[in-house]
């Protein structure tokens, strides 16, 4: 029973995130920063209320690291936007998830983790898939390229920092930092470039915060209920998620290369979760 709702928990967490990138991909007439704004409001409207009923200090404990996890995830998710005008929605998605490869980078480096050969082969492989979807998968543009790339060293970084911050900080307080970042540099960059939204246009900005929410809360939720091992290869539903929607609404074309790519970078990536855990 546990386990069951653990997973479901992790299927509502990967359906939120689904649609809040497939919104962001909709919406591409609007700047990244626009979409960074919105996203960052709802969430807030959620975090801040919840910060004062727990009387939990919004200011948390190092506010170094606090202001360090912010800023990259401001670079991370204005990276994933800004990346989403140039490549498929399946290979974005696919190339953000090479994410922990850069985090057990960080980690090795900075926290002096210790990294298996194995590991290391597993990294190779799940990075071989994005050398072959960007060598053979089609048209694949070196700008969106980047932009993701930076994306999930980013988001590898954010793994780091969080884990550096170990129980000190509240979850709350450090989802906090990121959106008010998120908000102000959103806030700032589109005041040039504002575009004034439809109604429909508005119901979907405001959805994004709302779906940002609930994934966020689905995934804490499922960490929260099982073993990292059963929950975490879950998450890579999103990529196939991703590759479906990316087909069947936006008419995305993905060649039989760029399957492969986003198969070694799964199977790499998730087999890491599972030697990981046995090595415990």
């Amino acid at each position: 029973m546990k386990s069951t709702q653990s997973i479901l928990y992790m299927i509502f967490s990967v359906i939120a995130f689904s649609l809040m990138n497939t919104v962001v991909k909709y919406l591409n007439d609007f700047s990244a920063y626009q979409l960074l704004l919105f996203r960052s409001v709802w969430t807030l409207f959620f975090t801040i209320p919840l910060l004062l009923k727990a009387k939990v200090s919004i200011l948390g404990n190092n506010k170094v690291l606090l202001l360090s996890r912010g800023l990259a995830g401001v670079i991370s998710l204005t990276c994933f936007f800004q990346s989403l005008n140039y490549l498929a929605l399946g290979t974005s998605v696919s190339f953000r998830y090479t994410s922990p490869i850069f985090a057990a980078i960080f980690a090795f480096v900075f926290l002096k983790e210790k990294i298996k050969p194995i590991q290391w082969f597993l990294f190779l492989v799940a990075f071989s898939g994005v050398l072959i979807i960007k060598g053979f998968g089609g048209n694949v543009n070196t700008i969106g390229l980047g932009f993701i790339m930076m994306s999930a060293i980013s988001l590898g970084l954010i793994f780091v920092l969080i884990r550096k911050m170990g129980n000190k900080e509240d979850p709350l307080v450090i989802i906090n930092y990121f959106m008010v970042m998120a908000f102000v540099f959103g806030g700032l960059m589109s005041i040039n470039i504002w575009k004034s939204p439809t109604p429909k246009e508005w119901a979907m900005l405001l959805s994004l915060g709302v779906f940002g929410y609930v994934g966020q809360l689905y995934l804490t939720k499922a960490f929260q209920s099982d073993e990292t091992s059963v929950i975490a290869p879950l998450k890579y539903l999103e990529v196939i998620f991703m590759l479906v929607i990316g087909a069947f609404w936006f008419d995305e074309v993905y060649n039989l290369w760029t399957l492969l790519g986003v198969l070694l970078i799964m199977v790499g990536l998730v087999y890491n979760i599972y030697l990981k855990k046995s090595q415990r």
